[in-house]
């Protein structure tokens, strides 16, 4: 008996832990091989985007870079997760991704390394996204290319946005803005 109570604490103490998970408790790899602690970005917004090159959404790099340039001294910060997850569309290795961000767009928000963000490979951060029990916001599923989570400065998701809906969106700068 006393072993089932002590399997049911621990249990329990790993439910409670998985439930409190926020934003903040996450690391990945940038593009160029390195930790990112997302709680670098604590009081900051943040709008978390996945990403392919060979897309026809692809172009919205243009106007994420736009609005980053714009809000980045007001506490916005944009990650980048590039994901091969439709139709093959992101294929290349990080350099190749990088390079063809940079080179193409100007990018210069975080780009993190390549990621699935469906599936059963998917990306704990995603998983993250995309759980209510863990969100505490909704479920969702990423539909494709260039979907947006917007986290508000205390690393709580607030809104997910349709990847056909352009980061310049007036929905998205409201939400920027504070409006």
């Amino acid at each position: 008996m006393k072993r089932i109570m002590v399997m049911f604490a621990i249990l329990t103490v790993s439910l409670v832990g998985w439930s409190q998970k926020s934003i903040y408790d996450f690391k990945v790899t940038d593009i160029e091989g390195n930790e990112f602690d997302f709680s670098t970005l604590k009081g900051k917004k943040i709008m978390i985007v996945n990403t392919a090159s060979k897309c026809g959404l692809t172009p919205q790099y243009k106007q994420l870079q736009e609005v980053y340039e714009k809000y980045v001294k007001e506490g916005l910060v944009i990650v980048g997760f590039p994901a091969n997850n439709f139709m093959g569309q992101e294929p290349g290795s990080e350099d190749e991704i990088a390079s063809f961000c940079e080179k193409n767009y100007g990018v210069t928000f975080p780009m993190m390394a390549k990621i699935s963000v469906k599936g059963k490979d998917m990306h704990p951060i995603y998983q993250y996204l995309t759980d209510k029990k863990m969100n505490k916001l909704e479920d969702s599923e990423v539909a494709w290319n260039f979907q947006k989570y917007l986290i508000n400065e205390k690393g709580e998701l607030e809104k997910v946005i349709s990847p056909r809906t352009k980061p310049d969106d007036q929905e998205i700068i409201s939400w920027i803005e504070g409006k």
